[in-house]
């Protein structure tokens, strides 16, 4: 089972630069997408439903701004939109397809550098979904949880990580909650599994400014977080650098799991 996680930072310019053509030669049976950045009725049918697949999508109310989604080769028994936080889910920050016994999640959790009360709702939407996470972990059933989370965990997982220790997404006290989802909670962050001592290999976004993409200046923020027992069955990840799509870059992980 193949599942790829993508922040398209907009998936018409993601489209316009070659995006689908690529996911059509990837025999995905997930793909997660993230920062969407449009409405319902600014898709095509081509992104709707790409390569025959189905596509779910949780859409932002704000025009442009935020939105998530999921592409799967087989149709779920349920589709999940939002957290059930009006706030939270007025941003379009989360999806899940369920299945009989595997849930697939796509999440964009908000990120806080364009100023203090940003870096606030942050906080506020991290705190709510460590809830979420609990509960998640307590159904007893397999989840791959994909997305760009916002946060560079540990030094390794950063280029600059001595110049950024006091801004948002290297904060600690957002490192130490996604050490918590790790610890406390036993999920677990599939690529590093495979990968554990990995650096700039790892990096899956890179800043617009200045060279830091041909410099290989950049950050692990996006993963695919599962439950224990799906992640030991993780055989190969892979991160696509070769065509720019977005800021990011698709993390693909193959899992030797039946599917559903």
């Amino acid at each position: 089972m193949r599942v790829i996680s993508a922040n398209l930072n907009g998936i018409r310019s993601a489209v316009n630069k070659g995006f689908l053509p690529w996911l059509a030669q990837q025999n995905a049976d997930f793909v997660c997408l993230q920062e969407l950045k449009a409405q319902a009725a600014d898709m095509t049918a081509d992104m709707l439903n790409p390569d025959g697949c189905y596509g779910y999508f949780h859409y932002a109310e704000k025009k442009g701004y935020s939105g998530v989604g999921i592409i799967a080769r087989k149709q779920p028994l349920q589709v999940i939109e939002g957290l059930g936080i009006p706030e939270i889910d007025a941003e379009g920050r989360y999806i899940e397809l369920v299945y009989d016994k595997l849930s697939v999640i796509s999440l964009y959790l908000p990120s806080g550098s364009s100023g203090d009360h940003r870096q606030s709702a942050k906080f506020v939407f991290m705190e709510h979904f460590f809830a979420h996470l609990i509960d998640l972990a307590r159904r007893g059933r397999e989840v791959i949880l994909c997305g760009d989370w916002n946060i560079a965990h540990k030094e390794i997982d950063l280029k600059n990580w001595k110049g950024n220790l006091k801004n948002s997404g290297f904060l600690p006290e957002e490192r130490a909650w996604l050490t918590r989802v790790f610890d406390e909670l036993a999920w677990v962050d599939v690529y590093r599994r495979l990968h554990p001592e990995a650096t700039g290999d790892a990096y899956t976004w890179w800043s617009n400014r200045g060279q830091a993409r041909a410099n290989n200046v950049g950050w692990r923020i996006d993963y695919q977080i599962a439950t224990a027992d799906i992640a030991a069955t993780a055989t190969a990840a892979s991160i696509y650098k070769t065509d720019r799509f977005s800021d990011h870059a698709p993390l693909t992980i193959d899992y030797d799991y039946p599917g559903v």
